[in-house]
């Protein structure tokens, strides 16, 4: 057949050639007998026409109008942007191979690919029919009615497994039920499609000639009220279009655009996914030898510390769909792991109990040894991590919820690794360490679990597939009925989380400080999950002024040589270290009762794992480090600068001469605060009265040596004040139930001195001191463990108070080994990498971008040029000190621990003098080897 189109008049009798890329019979029918072109038909001639064949009037003509109309905009594709064109210049006829109404076999298979008639299936056709009246001359003939063509298409859809797709079905509706409204005979349920009549319009491509006049008198044109409502529902359709397309093609770009609208009308932008980074390709990945094993590294990454992080069961979780809307495919699950790679997550495998090749593609390749800790006495050791999820992932099994006493499915939460588990890109090449700060964007994730229980919600085809995946293909309705009331209740808690939020906002006139990637505002986030979520979570009524807005975003820091630290977290706040792990098990949503009105003695249990929490520890902590020769750190050690994964690029090479000059540097500007490095013998050499290993800071205690680490007033520091401030300066109101008393209760617990009574308003880091304890002692009393149990795990330091911070609000500093591997930098992550580190404060950069970005082993962190204006790529977040007007952004200060001068009164954030360019790059250099 040729694929020109003479023209010809209509119902000339002069057939005109058809594309065999047409294989539609009646459109066949139309450009054969030239009513309408064989390539581009604009989308009102071509309902026209059909209009006209069907021989309805009025309304109904109309309807069976639109409902050609519909089927003709995406006869040459589903995609909004093929739908889209032919709303605007047609279908294109001689273009329908392989479209949707090719049904490629599951059809009637009359017209095969060439565009020639099988015979044979049309004999076929008939079979399916029975002998009918010709209502005109009495006559009779082989026919199909409705039922029976339905009987026709439900053997043609039998007959094609293997080949059919969701939209077949659809389309079988628009090709012989309407070949059967335009050409049938009769009426009702005798109305029937002539076997003769379709052979005809197979094989020459003719109508009867009732069609035919019908065809050649025309549409009856439309009133003016016909043509305005055809216009607005054209319209309309087109802007359907446009948002189908914008919503499943460049959902990005409508988030961004809906977000910069007024009002209401920005609110719509959450609906929309987040824009996450498109992920790097890694050719080789390494995790860097810190004393761990296998074994050990594996259990760090998926223990459940007894968070249920996310608001539904385990096996849901890896039951939901990514939230992308698709028109015709599937998105990912959730829980694939290149899709959290994307939120900056480690890979993981399911076990390091497998072939070499597979441990060596997530990078273990460091050499066995022995475990450096010990194994858990539950039997919990080692855990298995089924369904391949990232680091940090942990699977919480046989929890009971402390409120109702219920056992609970299996739960999911995050464990300590997801938060400090780190990894740097370099041209290809992933290199990964425990401990270290993670690169992860927590908020974004939790959008997207959010927006992925809601599009499950909406879209029944969504929820379909999540039940089979959780309930299995044979369950029942009650079943599937009541999964969906399970996930219907974390959708309304998943809202009413966000409206809190929004409410919030509206109270204080204030908006979160944007966390992005590698950032967290934990304290806070923590505060608002103890003292509002799980007070409303256990059925009490909280006060919306224990909300605090996240404004104090910090980077997550180092965890190595910590347990050996007299104080953690940032502003040197917390001594106890069960209390400083437990408080972050309960901040990523571990369940506790804070209820008075349930068991009797249920109050403050929780589903805190406190003897994971004691190994994980102890792995971290390793033994007394003076009892090696010469005195070291062991348990997790720090990473080493990877020189040799990166053997043959001079960019990563360490010079020692650079080193030597460096080392003399760190002595006189940096040994004040950080002390000595930890693993330098050549410095304690050289500088003796500076070694580490012989400082006063380095005290004894009954378990070993614990770092005093020197601390700093926030004032003279000149940094950021936001974080230091949230536990100095926020204040939480307590219903009188839970008897809090930090005076009485630390008092008495640990013999803590100097609290004062508070009535009203109570500080919220004596308040979190108080309720941990209290958890973790109840955990101890239900696990009905011995004085001498008890003592293990809490070893000799006190849940007191830092005496230092009543006065004044410090940060404490602490030694700078693996300080290469801990970029952007000080403690709110606002400078990029250690050359803006050591310049001015004033000359650092005011924004950078954040995200999936390559390592800079010369700037050492995220490089940025001076004066460079940052272009975040797809899906980064940009850090800003300051809002669009200049003004600073809360949480966000990138001065102060400044070089440019002496220190000295009226010169704060001042630590030290100016440096040259040479002395930078050679205190860098030095850093490095640390």
């Amino acid at each position: 057949m040729s694929d020109t189109h003479a023209n010809a008049p209509a119902g000339s009798g002069q057939s005109i050639p058809v594309s065999p890329n047409n294989p539609c019979p009646f459109l066949r029918g139309l450009v054969a007998g030239g009513y309408v072109d064989g390539h581009t038909v604009p989308l009102p001639k071509l309902t026209g026409t059909i209009e006209a064949a069907t021989g309805e009037k009025g309304l109904r003509e109309r309807i069976a109008g639109m409902q050609i109309y519909f089927v003709a905009l995406f006869a040459n594709g589903l995609n909004p942007l093929r739908a889209l064109k032919s709303w605007w210049s047609g279908a294109d006829l001689d273009e329908l191979r392989n479209g949707p109404l090719d049904k490629h076999g599951v059809g009637s298979r009359i017209l095969t690919v060439d565009g020639q008639v099988d015979e044979s299936e049309i004999a076929r056709l008939a079979t399916f029919g029975k002998d009918y009246a010709d209502p005109n001359d009495g006559s009779t003939e082989r026919g199909l009615n409705a039922r029976q063509i339905t009987a026709f298409m439900d053997a043609n859809f039998a007959r094609g497994k293997g080949h059919r797709r969701r939209i077949d079905r659809f389309m079988m509706n628009a090709e012989f039920p309407v070949l059967l409204k335009i050409m049938g005979k009769g009426e009702g349920d005798d109305r029937y499609l002539s076997v003769a009549e379709v052979r005809t319009l197979f094989v020459e491509r003719k109508f009867p000639a009732r069609i035919t006049a019908r065809l050649a008198a025309g549409p009856v044109p439309p009133s003016r009220l016909v043509k305005l409502a055809k216009g607005v529902a054209g319209t309309a359709i087109a802007l359907v279009l446009l948002l189908g397309l914008a919503i499943t093609q460049f959902p990005d770009s409508l988030r961004a655009f809906l977000a910069a609208m007024p009002g209401p009308i920005a609110q719509l932008s959450q609906l929309l996914p987040p824009p996450l980074p498109d992920l790097p390709a890694v050719k080789t990945a390494r995790w860097l030898d810190q004393n761990w094993s296998l074994e050990d590294r594996h259990w760090f990454h998926h223990v459940s510390q007894g968070t249920k992080t996310f608001p539904v069961p385990y096996a849901w979780f890896v039951a939901l769909e990514q939230p992308r809307l698709y028109l015709f495919s599937r998105p990912g699950l959730l829980s694939d792991s290149d899709y959290l790679e994307r939120f900056g997550f480690i890979p993981s495998p399911k076990t390091v109990h497998t072939d070499q090749a597979t441990l060596q593609h997530y990078g273990y390749a460091e050499p066995a040894r022995a475990s450096a800790s010990t194994k858990s006495a539950t039997g919990k050791w080692p855990v298995e991590n089924t369904d391949g999820l990232p680091v940090g992932f942990a699977r919480l099994t046989g929890a009971s919820h402390p409120v109702t006493g219920v056992p609970q499915p299996d739960l999911i939460g995050l464990t300590c690794a997801a938060c400090h588990s780190g990894s740097i890109r370099y041209k290809g090449t992933s290199i990964r360490f425990d401990g270290g700060p993670a690169m992860v964007n927590l908020l974004n994730l939790e959008k997207a679990t959010g927006l992925s229980i809601a599009y499950t919600l909406i879209f029944p085809s969504r929820f379909n597939r999540f039940a089979t995946r959780v309930l299995g293909p044979n369950a029942g309705e009650a079943d599937r009925a009541q999964l969906k009331r399970g996930l219907t209740d974390a959708g309304a808690f998943v809202k009413a989380q966000a409206t809190t939020l929004t409410n919030l906002y509206d109270r204080v006139h204030q908006q979160d400080t944007e966390e992005g990637y590698g950032r967290l505002d934990a304290l806070n986030r923590i505060g608002n999950q103890v003292f509002y979520t799980d007070l409303v979570a256990s059925g009490v009524s909280a006060p919306e002024a224990n909300l605090h807005v996240r404004d104090a975003p910090v980077s997550f820091p180092p965890i190595w040589t910590v347990p050996w630290f007299w104080w953690a977290q940032y502003d040197a706040s917390i001594e106890q270290p069960l209390i400083r792990n437990a408080g972050e098990a309960l901040g990523v949503s571990a369940l506790i009762n804070l209820s008075p009105d349930n068991a009797p003695g249920a109050l403050f249990r929780s589903s805190v794992d406190i003897e994971n929490l004691a190994s994980i520890e102890a792995m971290l902590r390793g033994p007394d480090p003076f009892k090696q020769s010469p005195p070291e750190f062991g348990g997790l050690k720090s990473p080493k600068w990877p020189a040799d994964v990166f053997a043959d690029d001079p960019a990563w090479k360490i010079d020692a001469t650079r080193v030597a000059k460096g080392r003399t540097i760190y002595a006189e500007i940096c040994a004040e605060c950080h002390l000595g490095p930890v693993n330098d013998p050549l410095f304690d050499k050289q500088f003796p009265d500076k070694s580490f290993w012989t400082s006063p800071q380095l005290k004894k205690d009954g378990d070993g040596p614990v770092l005093d680490e020197v601390q700093k007033g926030v004032g003279g520091m000149g940094t950021d004040p936001g974080q230091a401030h949230v536990l100095m300066l926020r204040t939480v109101e307590l219903p009188g139930f839970l008897d809090i008393d930090p005076a009485r209760d630390l008092g008495k617990s640990w013999g803590c001195t100097g609290i004062p009574t508070f009535s009203t308003g109570v500080p919220f880091a004596l308040a979190l001191m108080d309720v941990v304890d209290k958890a973790a002692q109840k955990w101890m009393e239900d696990k009905h463990l011995s004085d001498q149990q008890k003592q293990e795990l809490w070893r000799s330091r006190r849940n007191c108070p830092n005496p230092g911070n009543a006065r004044e609000t410090h940060y404490r500093a602490r030694p700078l080994n693996g300080v290469w591997a801990t970029a952007p930098y000080l403690h709110n992550g606002s400078v990029p990498s250690l050359y803006w580190m050591l310049k001015p404060a004033a000359e650092r950069p005011k924004q950078f971008c954040m995200g999936l970005r390559d390592f800079d082993p010369q700037q050492v962190g995220f490089r940025v040029e001076a004066g460079e204006k940052p272009a975040c790529r797809h899906g980064e977040t940009l850090f800003s000190a300051t809002n669009s007007d200049g003004t600073p952004m809360p949480g966000n200060s990138n001065l102060g621990h400044s070089l440019e001068g002496t220190p000295g009164p009226g010169k704060p954030g001042v630590i030290g003098r100016l440096l040259s360019d040479d002395e930078r790059y050679e205190l860098i250099e030095y850093l490095k080897t640390l």
